[in-house]
């Protein structure tokens, strides 16, 4: 019996992490060696869309390069070996951290060779960056290939590359356009695809220059097969050790849990809020420093704040939380998830929302956590130590968790970037692990508003980087009728089911409301990650899931 592609996508992404967890476990691997062919053929057959042209035999991928190198430090392309390491220590050392902007993470440089990469996120984490990796060196062969003849023999194009880069390194004007003429070619791109690539990453505050990627991406290729010079890809041993044991997600859940007891707040009821830290801390403050009386002026000072709009109120509204029960906690655990603390007992207002009263006996008054995103597995690791009850001098002090609300980014399979997407059940993408719950949430409560809604069951993928549209269409038109997929849902409903239903560390009806926006559709050509954040189109399904959220729990 012939298998379809789905099928043959599935088993794809089944090796390709059977094989990354083999290579982790072993240490080390050559991502052009034979253990490294495997990853690269399994992620030829997938073919994610967010690649775009891997497959394609002479062209390079230019929105994913740039989707990747935004993720990965600064320079990585320069460096022959690549070391995934916990935190080890070397935040004290002289060594300057680069901190890739959308993907925020300790790494560095310790000389021309060689780049190390901290990993305190989980194994998402590292399978993410692996799947990264791998894409470049896909890439890298094809800019070898491009820029040689049959015989092996150097093309003008290359070398003519190889001067522009010197004179860029060198501080001297390039005429883009004469450069980009040369570089086309090396790439398999028009010129008009080169020349919009261009300047696209000179836009980039992080990267180097398109020219300077292609050059270093090549030679390092050219210097494996013509000279043995090999890249190699490593794993510490004590990322090996800490790996699965929550090392990172508890000392971030210990720092939260014991502000809450210095505080006095441990016995109050909290309520748990996955989202982002400003829409949270925007709209109750917001409504408590600037009187806003609806959820439309809530979205206009939303859009000017940013927007970084004159005279825009959000250092007012900061200003303002800090007096009034608002605690900030930075990061220190290397989870790079922050967090926040609202104390209602210490505001000025006795109304949360317009319309919505806070119990009048303050000891009633409800507390927020409000954590940052997590990453894949990380949701599970923090949410789980979170949830456990709190130890002081032997005694164990439960947590008052009402509600656990998750505002989250997904892919939709329906509808467009900035649509929203209301689950009912989290399906976990290749295991048998299901978990259907009640939303408190529902699709009704977002409608009206201008945004498309869609509601049923989403996919909780091992890697958004991995999927590919034979898998995302079977599940949206088979009997699994999904409507968007994303990577911590089923990691959350999986610490909170275990916390509520069979360890008793919270209550048994603990409320919880789960609600996404699109940031993408990764079945439209043009709507992948890889074409961009939403920017703007983003604030408006951000402070409406937040409204909703806040509305449902108290009105």
């Amino acid at each position: 019996m012939k298998r379809t592609k789905a099928q043959e996508s599935r088993a794809a992404i089944e090796r390709l992490y059977i094989t990354m967890r083999h290579l982790f476990n072993r240490g080390s691997y050559k991502p052009m060696g034979v253990s490294g062919e495997g990853l690269i053929q399994a992620l030829m057959t997938l073919s994610p869309e967010i690649y775009g042209s891997l497959t394609d035999h002479e062209k390079i991928e230019l929105d994913g390069l740039l989707y990747v190198m935004e993720r990965l430090p600064k320079g990585i392309e320069e460096c022959r070996y690549v070391r995934l390491i916990s935190r080890e220590g070397y935040e004290t050392s002289h060594l300057q951290p680069i901190v890739p902007p959308k993907r925020k993470r300790n790494c560095y440089r310790l000389d021309e060779q060689i780049m190390y990469v901290e990993m305190t996120r989980g194994r998402s984490d590292i399978y993410d960056i692996l799947t990264h990796l791998t894409f470049l060196y896909i890439e890298s062969r094809k800019i070898h290939r491009n820029s040689t003849d049959p015989k092996g023999k150097i093309s003008a194009n290359w070398t003519m590359l190889e001067e522009f880069v010197k004179k860029e390194r060198l501080g001297e004007e390039l005429d883009l356009e004469c450069v980009s003429a040369y570089l086309s070619h090396i790439i398999g791109r028009t010129f008009e695809e080169t020349l919009d690539a261009v300047r696209k990453f000179q836009s980039s505050t992080h990267c180097n220059s398109l020219f300077s990627i292609v050059y270093h991406l090549g030679k390092l290729s050219m210097e494996e097969e013509n000279l043995q010079m090999d890249r190699e890809i490593s794993f510490s041993a004590t990322l090996r050790e800490r790996i699965g044991h929550h090392v990172y997600g508890e000392l971030w859940a210990d720092r939260i849990k014991e502000t809450l007891w210095e505080k006095g707040l441990i016995q109050r009821p909290i309520h748990i809020i996955s989202a982002n830290l400003h829409s949270v801390l925007n709209t109750i403050y917001g409504h408590q420093a600037l009187g806003l009386k609806n959820f439309e002026e809530i979205e206009q000072v939303a859009m000017d704040i940013s927007l970084k709009a004159k005279n825009n109120p959000g250092k007012k509204i900061q200003e303002y939380a800090e007096k009034n029960g608002f605690f900030d906690l930075p990061d220190e655990s290397g989870t790079n998830i922050g967090t926040q603390i609202i104390d209602t007992a210490l505001m000025e207002k006795s109304t949360l929302l317009p319309g919505i009263n806070l119990p009048k006996e303050k000891e009633k008054r409800p507390v927020f956590v409000v954590m940052d995103y997590a990453f894949g597995e990380q949701a599970y690791e923090c949410f789980d130590e979170l949830l456990k009850p709190f130890t002081k001098e032997g005694k164990k002090y439960p947590i008052q968790v009402v509600s656990t609300s998750i505002m989250g980014k997904a892919g939709i399979l329906h509808g467009g970037k900035g649509d929203l997407m209301v689950p009912t059940a989290h399906v976990f993408e290749g295991t048998a692990d299901n978990y259907p719950f009640k939303n408190e949430l529902k699709k009704s409560d977002f409608e009206g508003y201008g945004l498309g809604v869609y509601q049923g069951p989403m996919i909780t993928v091992l890697g958004t980087s991995l999927q590919n549209r034979d898998i995302l269409t079977y599940f949206m038109e088979s009997s699994w009728k999904a409507v968007g997929l994303e990577m911590e849902g089923a990691h959350y409903q999986k610490a909170i089911q275990s916390a509520s239903k069979i360890r008793g560390n919270i209550r048994s009806n603990v409320k919880v409301l789960y609600a996404y926006y699109a940031s993408d559709n990764p079945l439209e050509t043009g709507s992948t990650l890889a074409s961009g954040a939403l920017g703007m189109d983003g604030v408006k399904p951000t402070y409406l899931i937040t409204y909703k959220i806040l509305e449902k729990l108290f009105k």
